[in-house]
């Protein structure tokens, strides 16, 4: 899994595994975590696609991107190593996932000099892209994160774009050629994960540097792939 932020995440993990142990002690749960992150996420897309015009409204974003990726973190970490595996959590962990990034993403066709074409172009390729990654275990293979253009890629990207709106009060003219170049580089992400993901299949293998816990939301008797926080960029 080459060129994604992605592998960053255990370290992230260890700096957040004391807060996610005392949030354990007080009964919070995976899916009550999951469910704050997406809310967050669609009040904030809407927010800024209903009034694109306060462009200093943009510098929330990748402050929330911040607290979205500890919240992804959490949630996983909830479910993996205090047993609270669900299969609600697994449907809810892939599809909160998505929503929350198309929330997050819409915003921008209201930003010169984007528009519905591009953003909906990527907003389209990333939920191609997570599908590819879901679709792992189906076939006998990890939930693949493969590079590059991950979610947590994304967020960055996304998160540095709202932050130069916020502070500049627009883009310039050349930074509509952006949007192209992030949705080539999912559709190379999609194929990685296809080819991986097949590739893994074929030789049986039970994992890879690009698995995580899919099935840590699952049942225990039961091998359908699960809420993860690695799932969460």
């Amino acid at each position: 899994m080459p060129l994604t932020l992605y592998r960053l995440k255990p370290a992230f993990q260890s700096l957040l595994r004391p807060l996610v142990t005392r949030l354990a002690r007080r009964g919070v749960t995976a899916n009550v975590v999951t469910t704050a992150a997406l809310l967050g996420s669609v009040a904030l897309g809407a927010l800024l696609a209903l009034d694109p015009a306060r462009t200093t409204l943009f510098l929330l974003l990748p402050v929330w991107m911040l607290v979205r990726m500890g919240l992804n973190a959490i949630d996983g970490m909830l479910a993996r190593e205090f047993g609270q595996q669900s299969a609600l959590g697994a449907y809810l962990n892939e599809l909160a996932d998505v929503v929350s990034d198309a929330a997050l993403m819409l915003p921008f066709v209201f930003v010169s000099p984007f528009g519905w074409a591009s953003v909906g172009a990527v907003i389209f390729l990333a939920t191609v892209s997570e599908m590819a990654g879901a679709l792992g275990p189906m076939v006998g293979a990890p939930r693949r994160y493969d590079g590059p253009m991950g979610k947590s890629d994304r967020a960055f990207v996304f998160g540095a774009l709202a932050l130069a709106v916020g502070l500049l009060g627009g883009l310039p003219g050349w930074t509509f050629w952006l949007m192209p170049v992030i949705g080539f580089a999912i559709l190379i992400n999609t194929i990685n994960r296809v080819r991986n993901g097949v590739r893994a299949a074929n030789c049986g293998a039970p994992g890879s540097d690009a698995t995580h816990s899919t099935a840590a939301h699952s049942t225990p008797a039961h091998s359908t792939p699960t809420h993860s926080d690695a799932a969460r960029s």
